[in-house]
């Protein structure tokens, strides 16, 4: 069996720390995802969307002794930062941006989430100051590492992990569907049920209202979703984010997100891909292949 492989996670990463004791209800008004649920041993993924539902930000939640740790973006942490203070009004908690004295890792590979004694997807432990989780999205992805700045190498070092390439990593995760924030979903226009935020675990039904709550559950329950964000392969060079993806007759049937080499991902309309036929960006050939977590949409009864 070999060794798990770690890298640095890319692109950069930013630490939001919330102190105060309405830390928890602050955020549970706020996100896509229950808080209630934040445990010392389990960390969630999370949304922060407009009042009409569509997508601003993405971070894992959590818990590092009294603090609450936001994991997101880092070219976007400080406007994140930003609009939770919109919110805070006379709530006793504070919000600091820590990034300056963090790191965030990635682990994969045989191993990786029983180095530290983790197995399902969102369970946590802390180990000295930093703390380990497995990916809330899906356990293939392997751990991420929240640790102090300049220690997070050597502590996976010492766990049996070797260094490896971030593009290795970035493969798995565009094999597996899995949306990387901005990189994936349009700030103000994207909705979460189009980029696999329920079957990932971004998305808690039974906890109340939350910020664009009212869309997103109308569009569940009412079956509205007409595209679906998945892993496609690109037989060519590997077209811009952005790039429309277009059926043989010229209609349009996607749009292409992020990419790597011949793997990408895309928001393809459900019709184009019921109907099969050839699909391309621009010169290039783009094969649909939505991941076995996929469901289609169901309008309730």
């Amino acid at each position: 069996m070999s060794s798990p492989y770690f890298t640095p996670a890319a692109p950069a990463r930013g630490v939001l720390a919330l102190t105060g004791g309405d830390s928890v209800s602050f955020l549970q008004g706020l996100v896509s995802n229950d808080i209630h649920k934040l445990a010392p041993d389990r960390a969630l993924w999370a949304a922060l969307l407009t009042a009409q539902g569509k997508f601003l930000h993405d971070f894992f939640v959590l818990r590092q002794g009294p603090s609450i740790l936001l994991e997101g973006d880092g070219a976007r942490i400080a406007d994140l930062k930003k609009r939770l203070g919109l919110y805070k009004l006379r709530a006793k908690i504070a919000i600091e941006d820590v990034s300056a004295h963090h790191e965030v890792w990635l682990g994969w590979g045989d191993g990786a989430a029983a180095a530290f004694g983790l197995a399902e997807p969102g369970q946590a432990a802390e180990t000295g100051n930093a703390v380990a989780y497995v990916d809330p999205r899906r356990a293939a992805l392997g751990i991420r590492l929240v640790a102090p700045a300049g220690t997070g190498s050597a502590l996976l070092s010492a766990r049996g992990f070797q260094p490896g390439d971030w593009s290795v990593w970035e493969r798995l995760r565009l094999a597996e569907g899995v949306p990387d924030g901005s990189r994936d979903l349009v700030l103000e226009k994207s909705i979460l049920l189009e980029n696999g935020f329920d079957e990932l675990n971004g998305i808690a039904w039974d906890k109340g209202c939350y910020i664009g709550q009212e869309l997103t559950a109308r569009t569940k329950y009412r079956g509205l979703i007409k595209k679906r964000l998945m892993p496609v392969a690109i037989d060519g060079a590997l077209p811009e984010p952005g790039t429309l993806v277009t059926r043989a007759d010229g209609s349009e049937a996607g749009e292409i997100r992020s990419g790597l080499d011949g793997q990408a991902l895309a928001l393809i309309r459900l019709e184009a891909l019921d109907a099969g036929g050839p699909l391309t960006a621009g010169a290039t050939r783009v094969e649909p292949l939505p991941p076995d977590w996929l469901r289609r949409p169901q309008p309730a009864a």
